[in-house]
């Protein structure tokens, strides 16, 4: 409840400075008439086909990002040695920034949803990465040596020791790197003019239609607040057998 107050009392502000002249009407229109704007695209067609452009670019990018992260980060996290031959060419690319990408991204893949899909999964790759060799260095070594001694095989020590260890890891990684997927997926269509609503957005800007773009910015950040509830519903559902998230429910 404090938190939609604290929400409320903002977009009164706002609403008050718009009206009043404190803030310049033409570049900032009142936050009622913007959601209003917002309300008329719900029931425009078009709105749901460009969020429908940027969720497949979102889906794609994490979804390769996950496949190609999370065992190669198990098992680098399960290999020190791997981990050591391999952490030069880690540090080397982890801290390129995707938007540096872009212009090499569209002479590969061109104008389109496979540059954005590129783009995404670069991104998302490290936090999945990262995560997941954390996970599995975790394990608590005590479980892992006292597997092996009752002479559980290597895939019963991976299934019942250290997946259930990595996963709350991994679900953070997934988690993070939700929200990097659509600021990437939103910035490779505002940049370059990728199908979805960041192109929406420059068209409204352009036009000179600005109350609809800032329904169209709402539109994202709205977007970007579902996924990560779902995110969260999931991770809490998934491992609610976990210490860690039964001390919340508690």
């Amino acid at each position: 409840m404090p938190r939609l107050l604290g929400i409320a009392a903002i977009l009164v502000v706002l609403e008050v400075c718009s009206r009043t002249g404190v803030l310049p009407r033409e570049s900032f229109p009142p936050v009622s008439e913007i959601y209003g704007s917002l309300l008329g695209l719900v029931g425009d067609p078009g709105l749901w086909v460009e969020i429908g452009r940027t969720m497949r670019g979102w889906a794609v990018g994490l979804l390769l990002a996950a496949v190609l992260a999370v065992p190669l980060g198990m098992l680098l996290g399960a290999s020190r040695r791997a981990f050591q031959m391999s952490r030069l060419v880690i540090e080397f690319l982890r801290p390129v920034p995707s938007v540096a990408l872009i212009p090499l991204a569209v002479l590969v893949f061109g104008v389109g949803q496979d540059m954005k899909v590129f783009l995404v999964a670069f991104a998302c790759f490290w936090p999945i990465l990262f995560q997941s060799i954390y996970g599995v260095q975790d394990v608590d070594p005590v479980a892992r040596d006292t597997a092996r001694s009752y002479g559980l095989p290597p895939l019963a020590r991976f299934a019942r020791i250290i997946l259930p260890s990595a996963a709350p890891y991994i679900a953070t990684g997934l988690r993070i790197s939700s929200a990097i997927a659509l600021i990437l997926a939103l910035t490779a269509e505002l940049v370059v003019g990728a199908p979805g609503l960041g192109r929406a957005i420059v068209v409204s800007q352009v036009s000179g239609s600005i109350t609809q773009m800032y329904a169209l910015i709402l539109a994202t950040g709205l977007l970007g607040w579902l996924l990560n509830t779902v995110f969260i519903a999931v991770e809490r559902r998934l491992l609610r057998w976990h210490p860690s998230h039964r001390e919340v429910a508690l």
